[in-house]
């Protein structure tokens, strides 16, 4: 792997983060500006940047993200946000000559209530899961910009990796800003530290999920871009296969030795029923996740317990 200089956008975050913490990344020149030293919604900040760093490649993982709650609840900023940060990042890095890019997309990309597996063709082909629209509108106008840039002009490369949802070190762990399983995480060790009996699962916990440890997604990173000429121009990085919310709290409840109950709530939103991204591209292109399910969940709380607690 030669060395490059690389812009990371979102360094601070759960992806940047991992990808940082990568072996593999020490050999490169990565720059990290963080919100301070680069606001991604100023269009003409992040052009002035790139001409004068000039990275070899651009990787943006910045993002205003959250879980259900939060997306409902601010659902004008998870639009915009996350709208101008990906035009930005992108066209300024067209018009300062950048020639390759790796964005990262999201599966609520793909529209809702499709049972078998999402395979790329699928973005735009049906509505959206309304809970987290502005998010995945964003998202998807970002993709189609890089997408248009490379038809132009294919000297241009900019790419885009699908992740299944994600969860790992340096994960969102307050409910209110949290995904499934750091909220999981989360509510079953206040549960079991406060002695209490039962747990609440939003819904009847069947709805299905397919979460990878961020390390993992890190690892396929580092990987396009040691590969990135063979890396498709849209592909999914997951695990192709999925659980219930329930196998997710009871895998959580067995790393944690908690012996509760769970019990259900109808009345709370759930999303969509399953969402399951197809790997056919990824297995095509040789790469898959190393970690299982109670392997990822006991590092995310080992990281829950001596970082993030303390």
């Amino acid at each position: 792997m030669s060395k490059q200089r690389i812009l990371l956008t979102g360094s601070g975050g759960m992806v940047g983060r991992n990808l940082l913490e990568h072996p593999s990344m020490f050999a490169h020149d990565v720059l990290t500006p963080d919100s301070q030293q680069l606001d991604l919604r100023d269009y003409t900040a992040v052009l002035t940047y790139l001409q004068n760093h000039r990275p070899d490649i651009v990787i943006h993982c910045a993002g205003k993200v959250g879980g259900i709650q939060a997306n409902m609840r601010e659902p004008v900023g998870f639009l915009l946000e996350n709208l101008d940060m990906g035009r930005n990042i992108v066209w300024a890095s067209r018009q300062a000559g950048v020639k390759r890019l790796i964005n990262l997309g999201s599966s609520c990309m793909y529209p809702r209530n499709h049972n078998d597996p999402l395979p790329e063709e699928l973005v735009l082909k049906g509505e959206l899961e309304p809970t987290n629209e502005g998010y995945a509108l964003a998202k998807i106008i970002t993709a189609r910009l890089c997408d248009y840039i490379m038809r132009e002009d294919p000297s241009f490369q900019y790419k885009t990796l699908i992740p299944c949802n994600l969860y790992g070190r340096h994960d969102k762990f307050d409910p209110a800003h949290s995904h499934l399983i750091p909220a999981i995480i989360h509510k079953v060790y206040q549960a079991r530290e406060k002695g209490e009996k039962s747990v609440e699962i939003w819904g009847d916990g069947t709805a299905r999920r397919e979460f990878m440890y961020a390390g993992d997604l890190a690892d396929a990173m580092v990987h396009a871009i040691d590969q990135f000429d063979s890396l498709p121009s849209m592909m999914n990085v997951g695990l192709g296969y999925d659980y219930t919310i329930n196998e997710y709290y009871q895998a959580t409840a067995e790393v944690m030795g908690y012996a509760g109950e769970f019990t259900h709530n109808l009345e709370k939103p759930v999303g969509m029923t399953r969402k399951l991204v197809s790997i056919e591209r990824q297995q095509s292109w040789g790469w898959q996740a190393k970690n299982d399910l109670l392997s990822g969940i006991e590092k995310s709380y080992q990281f829950y317990v001596n970082e993030y607690l303390r």
